[in-house]
């Protein structure tokens, strides 16, 4: 899957309606190869801020490339974007690195962080293991998207949700990392979610404290 560029309205799109106060950190992770940086691209309302570099021979030594021909380019550091999602919640997404190389700086970008979207592709799900592995021990929530590739074979939800063994709370959604519109709907499936989950400091109402969104 190619970068997908953001449309003219949205590279326009600089600046926060004046009704927006409370802002959200959430990233977009998943092995190497899975989408992110498409995924981040097709939803950001500005032009994303990308750090991909050109894939090399000495890479490929470290990087499975198998079944990969279209893969040119890498995340070396971050993917970042912004998607306002109605006249009061913004959403500000980090898409991290996939080689667990990167693996300290993943330990960083959690900071603030209310929650991670895990892209999965069916094809390669085993590999999303040690993603949500590091999530946990991070105690950092998190829903699953499954990436939905050209090639990839059919397989029900419960099928994938008995195969990455996840909890029955867990959010378990399809998405095309190319589209706006699907992608969207599975990082609102992540935000509901969230929301009913209880947060240090969360007021008796359940409520998360607007300072622990805002301090990004």
């Amino acid at each position: 899957m190619g970068s997908v560029p953001a449309s003219e309205p949205a590279a326009a799109g600089v600046h926060l309606p004046p009704g927006v106060h409370t802002a959200v950190k959430l990233l977009v992770v998943g092995h190497f190869a899975v989408g992110k940086t498409t995924f981040v691209g097709a939803l950001s309302e500005i032009r994303p801020l990308r750090t991909e570099e050109v894939m090399t021979q000495a890479g490929a030594l470290v990087d499975d490339l198998a079944g990969l021909t279209d893969k040119t380019t890498t995340t070396v550091a971050l993917d970042f974007g912004r998607l306002t999602l109605n006249d009061r919640l913004v959403l500000y997404l980090f898409g991290t690195p996939g080689q667990q190389r990167f693996a300290p700086l993943w330990h960083d970008m959690t900071r603030g962080a209310l929650g991670a979207l895990v892209l999965a592709d069916i094809r390669r799900l085993g590999l999303s293991f040690e993603v949500m592995g590091v999530l946990e021990e991070l105690g950092l929530p998190y829903a699953v998207a499954l990436n939905q590739f050209d090639d990839a074979p059919a397989h029900g939800l419960d099928e994938v949700r008995e195969a990455l063994d996840l909890l029955p709370e867990t959010p378990l959604v399809r998405c095309d990392a190319r589209d706006r519109v699907s992608s969207t709907r599975a990082l609102i499936r992540l935000v509901e979610y969230l929301l009913t989950l209880p947060r240090p400091g969360s007021r008796p109402d359940g409520d998360v404290p607007t300072g622990h969104l805002e301090h990004l």
